[in-house]
């Protein structure tokens, strides 16, 4: 059968410079097997299928996969599909705003602009907090080859996609890491663990953060620029504390290792939300056939 397909880059409006997403528009009829045959064949980060709605308040259905599990939620294939729905006109903006309907339920993304200076932002589902312990600290150390802000302390942040967050003292020390992979899958199955994120500042220019993301156990070394990394990030930080006073906006930057070039806007409301947000571009538009 021939379904509709396009790889978006995300996070970027120039292409090659973002995190792709293999979007399959047309995913009516497929099995999770075949997904996940899909998602195993692409090799991207992930791999998502558009699907008619279950929920009458939903635009649109959308399952996610990486090339090894499904994941209930994920930030840049959320954006990145978007903008693939909104450029075929599969759903249109009401009041600004479409909604996707996930496995963690309905997420509500922001559209602002249209075309190629289109703008999208997701609402970061609740968290649930969980502070590693000494023995963990350690050991993820020996992962990073390198070590952690201690007085912030690393923490689980799970979302639907669970991330262990830790903060390094620089954005030059977060670029320098060199993980130890594979002892990374292991720990990450000992935490239940999508992977791993961690930050550091900029010392200059107008980013305030550098992060990167390992997601080891899911067959991704490194995500080149992570959306529910980056709303993991935001949330350990207002845990701690540093973000400033709500309303607040901070941009983050992410790839630079991998040669991407990543912009995350990073938004905390009045009431505390956090948004992540950023712009897309379509760089493969043809036909899956399976």
């Amino acid at each position: 059968m021939k379904r509709a397909f396009k790889v978006v880059d995300v996070f970027t409006k120039t292409p090659l410079l973002g995190n792709p997403v293999a979007v399959v528009l047309d995913a009516d009829g497929l099995d999770t097997k075949t997904m996940q045959a899909i998602a195993g064949w692409t090799n991207l980060s992930e791999t998502t299928f558009l699907l008619p709605p279950q929920n009458p308040q939903a635009d649109y259905q959308l399952r996610i996969f990486t090339p090894r599990h499904e994941l209930p939620f994920a930030g840049h294939p959320t954006l990145g599909s978007a903008h693939a729905v909104l450029e075929v006109g599969r759903a249109a903006p009401r009041n600004g705003v479409v909604v996707q309907e996930c496995g963690v339920g309905l997420v509500k993304l922001a559209v602002d602009g249209d075309g190629v200076n289109r703008t999208l932002s997701f609402a970061v589902p609740p968290a649930k907090l969980t502070p590693l312990n000494p023995a963990q600290i350690e050991r993820l150390e020996g992962i990073l080859g390198a070590t952690v802000e201690r007085k912030m302390t690393p923490m689980i942040v799970d979302m639907g996609v669970v991330w262990i967050v830790a903060q390094l003292s620089s954005a030059a020390k977060a670029r320098a890491l060199r993980p130890d992979f594979a002892r990374s899958v292991a720990f990450e199955h000992s935490l239940g663990a999508t992977g791993i994120t961690v930050f550091g500042p900029h010392a200059t220019g107008d980013a305030q953060i550098e992060v990167r993301s390992f997601a080891c156990s899911q067959g991704v070394q490194e995500d080149p620029v992570c959306g529910s990394g980056n709303g993991s990030v935001a949330i350990f930080c207002q845990a701690h504390g540093l973000l400033p006073k709500r309303p607040s906006a901070y941009t983050a930057t992410q790839g630079h290792c991998l040669g991407r070039s990543g912009r995350i806007a990073v938004h905390i409301a009045p009431d505390g939300q956090i948004a992540i947000g950023g712009q897309c571009v379509t760089t493969v538009d043809g036909i899956l056939q399976n």
